[in-house]
């Protein structure tokens, strides 16, 4: 699958403008993006490309601050060389160390994830993914079962195996992410995670102990009705992708409306990540 990168140099007047302009990137499309200098790049499949969505997009924010681009074909063979050289160990809450294949091991962390960088979303880096995952450390996964919706990497669902879910479902509409997840399940030995290639449709007729779901606002909000569906009584859901303001009351009082009531919530930045309970 081909790519195409689009460069943005961006001047904001605050610094949660150029986010807005992620975040609404990433509801037409584009799955992954990375800071540079003065700027982001931001990545779309070449078949999910539309200019005129991206004409509406963009006019929404010229009057807002300065910005302009230049776009790019990237090839799929170029895209790991892409990642390799951007990719650095993460660690997250003293607890958590994150790598790829060609890093060393960092003995003295209880939980070690290893990912191989493709183009899936989901390393840790981003604030979402780095929330998450310290909800999770702060909460009992032994011998529960989990959902993980927009798995990406599949980090989240490594995650939770390593700290003692009995099951996890992993789904993801991207089939490079139903594979990511699947090779690295592998590379971190896990055996309990079975990943599925869809969206709310392939959620099975279960219900879970435990969802989790690092996706964007609107898709959280539309599919809200369908995780309450899935979700045990008594059930945790931790929720991400989103901005601490509005997003966070509007996603809580959605909530609400199905039986989901708001516990604790974490903030970086421009970005917030939710603990409800049915």
């Amino acid at each position: 699958m081909n790519y195409y990168e689009l460069l943005f140099t961006t001047i904001p007047t605050e610094d949660y403008q150029q986010d807005l302009l992620i975040n609404a990137l990433g509801e037409i499309g584009f799955d992954t993006f990375e800071e540079v200098d003065f700027g982001f790049k931001a990545y779309i499949p070449t078949g999910e490309f539309d200019q005129l969505k991206l004409d509406d997009v963009l006019a929404l924010y010229q009057e807002m601050f300065s910005f302009s681009y230049e776009i790019a074909l990237i090839p799929q063979k170029n895209w790991n060389e892409v990642w390799e050289s951007n990719f650095e160990p993460l660690e997250i809450g003293g607890k958590i160390y994150v790598r790829a294949t060609f890093h060393q091991s960092k003995p003295g962390f209880p939980f070690e994830i290893v990912i191989d960088p493709k183009m899936a979303f989901g390393t840790g880096h981003h604030q979402t993914t780095a929330m998450m995952l310290e909800l999770m450390l702060e909460s009992d996964f032994t011998s529960k079962d989990v959902l993980d919706m927009g798995c990406g990497t599949g980090i989240l669902a490594i995650m939770a195996s390593k700290l003692g879910a009995q099951t996890i479902t992993a789904i993801d509409y991207d089939p490079v992410c139903y594979e990511s997840t699947i090779e690295n399940s592998k590379l971190n030995h896990i055996d309990n995670i079975t990943a599925l290639c869809g969206s709310r449709e392939a959620i099975p007729s279960e219900q879970f102990d435990i969802i989790l779901a690092n996706i964007n606002r609107n898709i959280l909000i539309d599919q809200l009705p369908r995780y309450s569906e899935a979700l045990k009584t008594g059930g945790e859901m931790y929720l991400s992708g989103f901005y601490k303001g509005p997003d966070l009351d509007i996603i809580t009082g959605e909530a609400g409306k199905y039986g989901l009531k708001y516990t604790i919530h974490k903030e970086d930045k421009d970005w917030g990540a939710v603990k409800i309970i049915k």
